[in-house]
């Protein structure tokens, strides 16, 4: 991954799946320092494949003809929420993608990022969202 900071995968246990008001989240267990980062993982699949998923939530398109379906439970990066002020960021390099955060994130806090315009207009404008930022 090529980044100015020094990067580091953060350790599955420093990381718990739990309830959180988007549904489920991934939360930090222990301090995770910026720059570290999850991995998106998920079989590669075409496009074409992806666009006829109707619904399909955890699809990360990385190019013109290729996303990673990330529905796999074994993916722990699926459960990062979105948030309109976030501490995470989306980094791909070639056909992986990561989940690098970008600020502290204290011990029991959630990691989230921004997912993006047209995911934000397709899946959580007609609900509204129900990050911090949106909800204070």
């Amino acid at each position: 991954m090529n980044t100015k900071r020094r990067t580091v995968q953060i350790p599955k246990t420093s990381l718990k799946v739990k309830r959180s008001k988007a549904g489920l989240g991934l939360f930090a267990t222990t301090n995770i320092t910026p720059g570290s980062y999850v991995e998106y993982i998920g079989n590669i699949i075409s496009n074409e494949k992806a666009n006829s998923m109707v619904g399909a939530r955890y699809l990360f398109e990385i190019n013109s003809r290729w996303t990673i379906d990330g529905s796999p439970r074994y993916n722990v990066a699926r459960y990062v929420n979105h948030s309109c002020l976030p501490n995470c960021e989306s980094v791909q390099t070639g056909k992986k993608v990561y989940i690098k955060a970008i600020k502290k994130i204290p011990a029991g806090e959630e990691l989230t990022y921004d997912y993006g315009k047209e995911y934000f207009d397709e899946f959580i404008q007609s609900i509204g969202c129900i990050c911090k930022k949106c909800t204070k």
